[in-house]
């Protein structure tokens, strides 16, 4: 089982200190949000909250997240830096390709990409891209970053997407850069199955949930001829799990949890996210 710890809502001039103590404490990876930019009224359109309510509101902060990757890849040793998840068809792919390259080559090969097609469509309008194809457009994506991080001439002429031959150097450090895939509609999770090289689950509300959206995923993974390869299945455990609530992750197909502080009624502190690191550090991660 390897152990994630989340970034997010906390002042980030904090983060690469918290990422240090995380690695010390064993976590295997740190993990960032991604918006680019908000409606000034948020719709009741997430997709993970029975109420369509977001568990953030249009005021709420948000950075750049390779700028705050590459600070804590210049603080850290070993620990991986991830996204959760950076909203992939916001931005055009040699835009994404260079941010990811970047820090792939400050943190000698330690990024994972976590990708998602994205909830809020105003965020697409706001900046001038489709909501409507963000989908089909991942799908064209996805291929096209491993090609630009891998191959010494590329040019593509796709569906959403096309320019000449270009040379994209450098290549990574790490071959090949995981792209990790969330989502639970049917399509995100075929497209974590085909395409990705993990799968990272948000809101099952039951094991069975899980195991069952699992199951579409691993399927996609087979009728792509890629069950094979390399992969990873990302979950989020509470706070207060302990190591029994984490083997029965591993029990149901989790190679990761990922765990954050929580507090609802008040405002987070930087000694929150220290004591969640402790305790895990403490009393789950060495008995795993």
């Amino acid at each position: 089982m390897k152990f994630g710890f989340s970034l997010s809502g906390l002042s980030p001039r904090y983060y690469p200190e918290l990422a240090q103590e995380a690695e010390r404490a064993g976590f295997e990876s740190v993990w960032i949000p991604d918006h680019l930019v908000f409606p000034d009224v948020l719709p009741s359109t997430y997709l993970y909250s029975e109420d369509g309510n977001a568990p953030i509101t249009s005021a709420t902060a948000v950075y750049d997240p390779w700028v705050l990757l590459g600070a804590i890849a210049a603080t850290t040793q070993t620990i991986r830096l991830a996204t959760n998840v950076y909203v992939l068809p916001l931005r055009h792919p040699i835009v994404t390709a260079r941010g990811v390259l970047t820090v792939d080559r400050i943190s000698h090969g330690r990024i994972t990409l976590g990708i998602g097609v994205g909830w809020l469509k105003e965020e697409f309008e706001i900046v001038g891209e489709d909501p409507s194809n963000r989908g089909a457009r991942t799908d064209e994506i996805i291929p096209l970053l491993r090609r630009l991080w891998s191959e010494s001439v590329i040019s593509h002429q796709g569906e959403y997407y096309d320019f000449p031959a270009v040379r994209f150097e450098p290549k990574a450090f790490q071959q090949p850069i995981p792209i990790e895939i969330g989502g639970t509609s049917k399509a995100a999770l075929r497209r974590a199955g085909a395409l990705g090289d993990g799968w990272i689950e948000l809101g099952s509300k039951s094991a069975a949930e899980f195991s069952e959206r699992l199951g579409v995923v691993q399927a996609a993974r087979v009728a792509a001829g890629r069950e094979d390869s390399p992969f990873t299945v990302t979950a989020g455990a509470a706070s207060d799990a302990s190591v029994e609530d984490v083997r029965d992750s591993a029990a149901i197909g989790v190679d990761r949890v990922i765990v954050g502080p929580s507090a609802p009624h008040r405002r987070l502190t930087k000694q929150d996210y220290s004591e969640v690191i402790a305790r895990f550090g403490e009393e789950v991660i060495p008995y795993i």
